[in-house]
């Protein structure tokens, strides 16, 4: 019984091993190469719209509006928000919801590779997704994956689709005010729409605009150049 056992323990740690090789085989290839698709996407109601575009044609304003409303640390943090969820876990211990915490690199794991909804074990295993895309991409392939790969809006993936569907323009050609109203889709992209945003939703355009004039056209040059 005993000898059966190990031979089983021994089994899932191989199957394990190989598993996590094939994960950063296919991180390493998708650190230079556009990606096709994600979980999201295959997982989506609609028909999907996405097309890639570098972040080096982006206008700076652009990551600087999705980090300013979504993640301000990002430029500090490897992958996981210690602080965001350590509040997260008090609030759930005080009887509110399961509330997200997520960072950007967070928000792309899960897009990549996971799906919706909120439980511990969803979180666990985007955590650990997290500080592999951290370790193996660096800050600017995730913000351009996560660019290119966020929903904002039914079936609608990534700033250049957006950008194309709202304001009839390539995203390299976005002003402040359009990437600050993309960026506010973001919590809830298929309930919103940038052409019709309701009083809250302009006074979070607002707010993300003030907040990137707060940290400034350089906050992000030293991971985007």
């Amino acid at each position: 019984m005993a000898k059966r056992k190990r031979s089983i323990l021994r089994k899932i740690w191989t199957l394990l091993w190989c598993v996590l090789l094939l994960l950063v085989l296919v991180l390493l290839v998708f650190r230079f190469t556009p990606i096709p698709t994600t979980a999201f996407m295959l997982q989506s109601d609609y028909p999907v719209k996405q097309t890639w575009i570098s972040i080096d044609k982006l206008p700076s304003h652009m990551p600087l509006a999705v980090v300013a409303s979504e993640d301000q640390r990002f430029p500090d943090h490897f992958g996981v928000d210690f602080a965001a969820i350590s509040k997260a876990l008090s609030q759930y211990d005080e009887g509110d919801g399961l509330r997200g915490a997520s960072t950007i690199t967070q928000q792309t794991a899960k897009n990549l590779f996971l799906w919706s909804g909120r439980s511990f074990v969803r979180k666990g295993l985007e955590a650990g997704l997290a500080v592999g895309l951290e370790t193996l991409w660096g800050k600017k392939r995730i913000l351009e994956v996560y660019l290119n790969v966020a929903e904002f809006g039914k079936g609608i993936y990534g700033v250049e689709a957006a950008s194309q569907q709202y304001f009839g323009r390539s995203a390299s050609k976005l002003t402040m005010n359009q990437a600050a109203r993309l960026a506010v889709l973001l919590p809830s992209p298929r309930t919103r729409s940038p052409n019709n945003l309701t009083y809250y939703l302009r006074q979070r355009v607002d707010w993300v605009e003030v907040q990137m004039q707060q940290l400034g056209p350089d906050y992000l040059k030293s991971i985007i150049e």
